[in-house]
């Protein structure tokens, strides 16, 4: 290995008492980062997995589905909760609720794009309303002893990127890490993201910056962390269907070289387990529905995955997912041959 090219482990991420050894993070996502995906990407090497959004509405009112998005008994340390909301005072009390279940990090949900969110104001529509902002951070702060986080876009539009604002913002306010998508409410999933934004962030304030969007490859990440400067990266729909790509950036980042690509052995492996804790986690009728997803994204791009996933998604039972999914990962490895 040449001079130039000696491994260089990027520093820990430290958010208030937790120093977190992989900064790579696995982003919170609705319907996904449940506590199965979590903990198997932190299996595969995410340092940190952030919870799907709770609502704090919803949250004090306890549905079933809600309790479950928090439950994160027998995960590893540190456990994230994401809050979204707009109302300061039930923004703490969700906060304080979730640090009396266990969560040792809040995370403020400032990012989220969606429509049902942001027509309650809430999620990245919070952006335009900066006052507001502030009430909320200070109060979910002062409402809990835990480190509070949060997640933000760039700006509501692309004449609107008030990203540094709202970071010296939440600075001051006492949030301990900010993680920043690279782009506008207004720009939803569209176009590519832009990280001159992050960059700005990570200059105007000392907390620890979280770079996110678009980061799908190793070299990606890297050329992000040294476009940005940012302590970290979060990953999220690249981590779909591929949870060991915190392994392989992680690696790549250390060594700067490709760790070997998973085998099919390997996805079949992981796949099967990740099935199998879903059905546990959710019980059968719920789990098998959830599969589904997962399934989809653990089989895409392999040879006949488009009519795997097709009878696969008519199955209504965890035993006959299970078959399904061994026969067809016994077919290709046998294409392999």
């Amino acid at each position: 290995m040449s001079e130039s090219s000696k491994t260089t482990k990027p520093a820990k991420l430290k958010i208030g008492p937790f120093e977190i050894d992989n900064p790579i993070i696995l982003a919170p996502m609705a319907g996904v980062t449940d506590r199965p995906f979590r903990q198997l990407c932190k299996n595969l090497g995410a340092g940190l997995a952030v919870s799907e959004m709770v609502g704090a509405n919803s949250l004090l009112h306890g549905s079933e589905k809600t309790k479950r998005r928090a439950n994160h008994e027998g995960e590893t340390r540190p456990c994230s909760v994401q809050i979204v909301g707009a109302d300061p005072n039930m923004m703490a009390q969700a906060a304080s609720y979730n640090e009396a279940q266990g969560a040792e990090i809040i995370d403020i949900n400032m990012g989220c794009p969606a429509k049902k969110v942001c027509n309650t104001l809430s999620g990245s529509a919070l952006l335009k309303d900066e006052p507001l902002v502030a009430k909320i951070l200070e109060q979910v702060v002062s409402a809990v002893k835990i480190p509070v986080t949060l997640k933000i876009r760039t700006g509501w539009d692309t004449h609107h990127r008030n990203g540094v604002n709202i970071a010296k913002m939440a600075e001051s306010c006492g949030i301990q890490a900010l993680a920043i998508h690279g782009r506008t409410r207004a720009c939803m999933f569209n176009g590519e993201a832009e990280y001159d934004t992050i960059a700005a962030i990570k200059q105007a304030v000392s907390i620890p910056i979280i770079a996110n969007g678009d980061i799908n490859t190793p070299e990606k990440a890297k050329l992000v962390l040294e476009k940005t400067g940012a302590d970290a990266i979060m990953i999220g729909r690249a981590a779909q269907g591929r949870p060991w790509i915190f392994r392989e950036i992680m690696h790549y980042l250390v060594h700067q070289e490709h760790y070997p690509a998973p085998s099919n052995q390997m996805i079949r492996d992981v796949m099967i387990n990740h099935m199998k804790n879903l059905y546990a986690f959710y019980g059968e009728d719920r789990g098998v529905l959830v599969a589904r997803k997962h399934v989809s994204w653990y089989s895409k791009g392999q040879r006949h995955g488009g009519a795997f996933r097709h009878a696969f998604n008519q199955l209504n039972n965890a035993q006959a997912q299970l078959d399904a999914a061994e026969t067809f990962f016994a077919t290709v490895m046998e294409l392999e041959q």
